[in-house]
């Protein structure tokens, strides 16, 4: 879009709003009902788009697009009229008689930035917060992923009203013009350092910002688990579109009896999901891009190759890859892998691991493989994440009911299930009193002395 179509759509979203359009709980529900049947009737050529943009196999992209968006529509269909209900509050006896109470009320025009890894599911499952809130929306996919951004561009028209949902295309000039528009509400997932910017552009509006960001993803594993069941798990959770995932497990810390044991059994588990050439198996994806292949790429200097570490620029296959004895200060664990490279950092014990992971930034998620619950409890109220996994790692995801979203460099602000209606809704407060009795007498000036005992004794009271 040129710089005056983009602020002929945002001034017609506007518009919409403005009219009352989007705030009536019919219109909210007959959104999410078109657009769990866009998912629902267009499943296949979306998950072709998802395969020519990241290798996906049509299975993962139901698992974790798809499905998880419906999963995402159906939570919110189903409770969306009672979470819309006003919550009363209670009066303090001084205000009484009087009703309190809290009511949702919609944003207004709120912009969903998207990146590329999730193109599916990391774009239309804050949708489903929007317009559960009654919001008019902009969507903008990541240009990164071309084909599943055509795709949602074709559909979305098709399906959703026009007058309040529209689509942006582009790269940074889209983006940055976007930007520079009044927003209520700007949800951004991505990296921090695009997060930054969208924060301060964000200023020049006192636009609120939901940011969805990343960050090294620590696994810990004690000998207290059963250690097969385990590899598999963290296989899973890290190769799963080819580790192109926020939440994948980052690195893996173990004490050195641990660390050895796993090793063959992490190889196990990755020959099991992908048979011995990943290369040639339907259900491994590949990189996103040249850039991030040629960055993955960069990371493999240090430690020693407990498996994988082939690839091919031509079709930007990267192989799932083990990497151990991996130094603390080496340049794989200065970043986010955001890839099939799984670094393995021993550790002399459980105080070590939460100490190092401490000295980071604080993750997205944080995995512990223990069966032990003081374990559990260190980790629980020693370290800080946006979530926390026992014996599973990325499947917190999958609950409605749990929120999801970072702390520190990790992000701020959560959504899915109701908090997705919370993030773009107002909660506004709302006191009734009538007017008769006029109770309020008795605290109206002048200040007698009288009255200044009665108030005092009332503040002690409430106090």
């Amino acid at each position: 879009m040129t710089h005056g179509e983009i602020i002929g759509t945002v001034a017609g979203l506007r518009t919409t709003f403005e009219a009352g359009t989007t705030k009536p709980l019919a219109w909210r529900m007959r959104q999410l009902r078109a657009l769990r049947a866009l998912l629902i009737e267009n499943g296949a050529e979306i998950e072709h788009a998802l395969k020519r943009d990241l290798g996906k196999n049509p299975t993962e992209s139901q698992l974790g697009e798809i499905g998880f968006v419906v999963g995402e529509i159906d939570y919110a269909f189903k409770r969306l009229r009672k979470w819309l209900r006003p919550r009363p509050v209670s009066v303090p006896g001084s205000l009484m008689p009087a009703r309190a109470s809290v009511v949702r009320e919609p944003l207004g025009v709120v912009l969903v930035i998207a990146p590329w890894n999730y193109p599916v599911q990391l774009i239309l499952a804050p949708l489903v917060g929007a317009l559960a809130g009654g919001n008019a929306v902009v969507l903008k996919p990541s240009e990164l992923a071309p084909a599943t951004s055509a795709a949602i561009a074709g559909l979305i028209p098709r399906y959703l009203d026009q007058r309040a949902v529209a689509v942006v295309e582009g790269a940074v000039a889209e983006t940055t013009e976007l930007l520079a528009q009044r927003f209520d509400h700007i949800f951004y997932t991505g990296n921090s350092r695009v997060g930054r910017l969208v924060m301060s552009a964000s200023v020049k509006n006192l636009t609120p910002v939901t940011l969805e960001l990343g960050g090294k993803s620590p696994v810990y594993v004690d000998d207290s688990v059963d250690l097969a069941v385990a590899a598999r798990r963290i296989a899973w959770g890290k190769f799963m579109n080819a580790g192109q995932t926020c939440v994948a497990p980052d690195y893996l810390l173990a004490a050195p009896e641990v660390a050895r044991a796993l090793e063959p059994l992490l190889v196990a588990a990755v020959r099991e999901f992908y048979g011995d050439n990943p290369e040639t198996s339907p259900d491994y994806g590949r990189i996103v891009n040249d850039a991030q292949f040629a960055r993955l790429t960069g990371l493999l200097a240090d430690g020693r190759t407990v498996l994988g570490g082939a690839s091919d620029a031509s079709t930007r296959y990267f192989a799932p890859t083990i990497l151990a004895d991996i130094p603390r200060e080496s340049g794989i664990m200065q970043q986010e892998v955001f890839g099939p490279i799984l670094p393995i950092v021993t550790v002399s014990g459980v105080e070590d691991a939460i100490q190092f992971i401490r000295e980071g930034d604080r993750p997205l998620a944080l995995y512990a493989f223990t069966e032990k619950d003081a374990v559990r409890r260190r980790f629980l109220t020693e370290t800080s994440s946006g979530a926390i996994g026992f014996n599973v790692p990325a499947a917190h995801l999958a609950v409605s009911g749990l929120p999801f979203g970072g702390v520190g460099e990790s992000g701020f602000g959560a959504y899915h299930g109701e908090r997705s209606l919370e993030v773009f809704s107002h909660e506004k407060a709302v006191l009734s009193k009538p007017l008769t009795p006029d109770t309020l007498r008795l605290i109206y000036p002048p200040y007698t002395e009288r009255k200044d005992r009665f108030i005092r004794g009332l503040l002690r009271k409430l106090s």
